[in-house]
């Protein structure tokens, strides 16, 4: 990040994860804009030039673009992220409250089972700030999740077979699968420094993250507060263009992560029958089941 960290003690850090986190949630839909220039330095307290700098930022990582006059919109989504969600969204449960849930407890344990890290690692590097600026101050971090194994054969992303011919199609498939792999990795990293660096700062006395890689092909993303609350949204299969690094351009069928439906489950811990209360102890012990697999197996 090149805006300075001295100003408003790393408010411009802050900005750049609270834009990409806002981005990665939809609240920012391909083709809007994002708010002027003058709006978010009013907001976060910087000056001019250091919200110049953290758009350029994401400007540079491919998220906006802007033009002089037009202000600065955004033009690329998240990877599983393929349609604008309209301004009237149905009732849907969104990731970046619920992290902000989990990040204001004393303990934050997150367990996730996800295609990707990707969104994932826009909400954590947002609390990451939050804490560097004093807003929150949790004492235990523990964040467990489940990836699909590099070795799963994954049914998406793959060539659409009505646009690429047979012979080309299992070249294009294993293109495809090395980006999300590569996407997978990158992000997985990039949260897991993210919060070691906390402990590392002395800003969080215990942080524990653990990944492992589960042979299954995610059907559906689960995110859960243990034992309080949990996110529940599955993946459509879509048709979409994706853009290769070398500018090739493929159809592919993909699945539709950011503009999936989330629905919110709470345990009601005065009613053992509720809804809530049921969901949240059976997928909790399907994932402990999972989880306890894999040390045993691996």
């Amino acid at each position: 990040m090149s805006a300075e960290r001295g100003e408003g003690v790393g408010k411009g850090s802050l900005l750049l994860e609270t834009l990409r986190a806002r981005i990665a949630d939809g609240e920012y839909g391909v083709g809007s804009h994002l708010p002027t220039q003058r709006a978010l330095a009013d907001e976060f307290g910087l000056s001019r030039e250091t919200v110049q700098r953290v758009l350029a930022e994401l400007k540079s990582e491919g998220w906006v673009e802007s033009r002089q006059g037009s202000g600065t919109w955004v033009v690329e989504p998240p990877i599983h992220s393929l349609i604008k969600l309209p301004s009237a969204p149905l009732l849907r449960a969104a990731l970046g409250p619920f992290i902000a849930r989990a990040f204001a407890q004393p303990s934050v344990r997150i367990d996730v089972f996800t295609l990707t890290s990707e969104s994932l690692d826009a909400h954590i590097r947002l609390q990451a700030e939050r804490i560097r600026l004093g807003e929150i101050s949790p004492e235990r971090i523990e964040l467990r999740m489940l990836l699909p194994a590099d070795s799963v054969d994954l049914p998406y992303p793959r060539a659409n077979r009505s646009a690429a011919s047979q012979a080309d199609a299992a070249e294009i498939d294993r293109r495809l699968q090395d980006r999300l792999r590569d996407i997978t990795r990158r992000h997985t990293s990039s949260l897991r420094a993210a919060l070691r660096d906390l402990e590392t700062e002395g800003l969080v006395p215990s942080v524990e993250v653990e990944v492992r890689k589960v042979p299954l092909a995610p059907p559906f993303k689960l995110y859960m507060l243990r034992d309080v609350e949990a996110l529940f949204g599955p993946y459509q299969v879509v048709e979409r263009s994706v853009l290769l690094e070398d500018d090739t351009e493929i159809d592919a069928l993909d699945v539709l992560g950011l503009g999936s439906t989330l629905t919110r489950h709470v345990n009601d811990a005065g009613d053992p029958n509720s809804t809530g209360t049921v969901f949240m102890e059976s997928w909790q012990a399907w994932y402990d089941s999972w989880w306890g697999l894999l040390d045993a197996t691996h």
